[in-house]
């Protein structure tokens, strides 16, 4: 069971992470939600390095570094609430953490259908608008059979 719970957090928080700020902030808003917190860890700027690997599945290798925010909250009533998004976007970060918090209350299937799965939506209908925009440009080379070469 903790398994599938962490598996269900990771998939939220991963949404909370790749949205669009502005989405995040009308959902967030559009709850009208206003719970009391501490800040454990204020929004703090900082570098994360990025690895990659020799044609996705070679040697792991450090490409370079990436802006990342991080926030630890806690809810008056106990609960921790944490984010990592890529950026600088302080309130991004915020508002993530808070939501992870809340996520982990008799709140979570509520914000689930209201605020995770329409953000996820959006995410995933951006990155389809982005496959066919990269699909449009694709260039397919291929080699032609000369006759000498049979």
């Amino acid at each position: 069971m903790e398994t599938e719970q962490r598996t269900q957090r990771q998939k939220w928080m991963a949404v909370l992470a790749r949205c669009d700020h502005r989405a995040l902030a009308n959902g967030w808003q559009q709850l009208g939600l206003d719970p009391s917190y501490h800040f454990v860890r204020e929004p703090e700027i900082g570098l994360a390095q990025v690895r990659a690997r020799m044609g996705s599945t070679g040697s792991q290798f450090n490409i370079g570094d990436v802006t990342m925010t991080r926030t630890v909250i806690q809810l008056d009533s106990g609960e921790l609430g944490y984010s990592y998004i890529t950026g600088r976007d302080k309130s991004h970060s915020e508002i993530a953490a808070v939501i992870d918090a809340l996520m982990q209350t008799s709140m979570q299937s509520d914000l689930h259908h209201r605020l995770i799965n329409p953000l996820n939506a959006d995410i995933v209908k951006q990155e389809q608008s982005r496959a066919k925009q990269v699909s449009a440009s694709k260039v397919d080379f291929f080699t032609m059979v000369r006759g000498e070469d049979e």
